[in-house]
């Protein structure tokens, strides 16, 4: 089977995934995270299901990974999406260290549907003056309190574990 081919076959299976689950009272979208030795792990969009504006698939699959994998490096895996990433599955994935994601709808399709994520793809590329009108963010540090603190304490810790 040439890595297309075997690409194309897990994808069909996220998509899979993400059908069942809207067959499931979940949300239209399923995820699957492949490893270097062929271990597979699903996740299922359960945002509405649970409460949970965080459980995206893809975050649900990288979450059900590396609780059975009992680490946060996913380095050398696969991240196979029925559809585009948001930016904060995109960003789980970087910090998961996914080293490929492979999706199929894109997010016209998703917003088609329903799935607008337009708004939060532009307050990250747009410059942060920009940003007020989503959501503001604004910093407050030095009024009354270290706020180097907590990086201070974990600089000199000795059992820190780097990531």
């Amino acid at each position: 089977m040439t890595s297309h081919t075997l690409a194309a076959a897990n994808l069909a299976a996220a998509v899979a995934i993400a059908a069942d689950n809207v067959r499931n009272a979940g949300g239209p979208f399923g995820a699957l995270i492949v490893t270097t030795d062929g271990a597979r792990f699903e996740g299922v969009n359960r945002v509405t299901a649970n409460n949970d504006p965080t459980a995206h698939a893809e975050v649900t699959a990288i979450r059900t990974a590396c609780a059975a994998l009992g680490t946060f490096d996913l380095s050398g895996a696969v991240l196979y999406t029925s559809c585009e990433p948001c930016p904060m599955c995109l960003a789980s994935a970087l910090w998961a260290r996914i080293s490929r994601v492979v999706y199929a709808a894109d997010r016209h399709e998703a917003a088609a549907a329903g799935f607008d994520d337009a708004a939060f793809y532009e307050f990250f590329e747009g410059d942060p003056a920009d940003r007020t009108a989503l959501m503001p963010v604004e910093r407050i540090a030095d009024d009354g309190f270290d706020h180097r603190e907590p990086f201070t304490l974990w600089s000199n810790l000795d059992t820190r574990i780097e990531y």
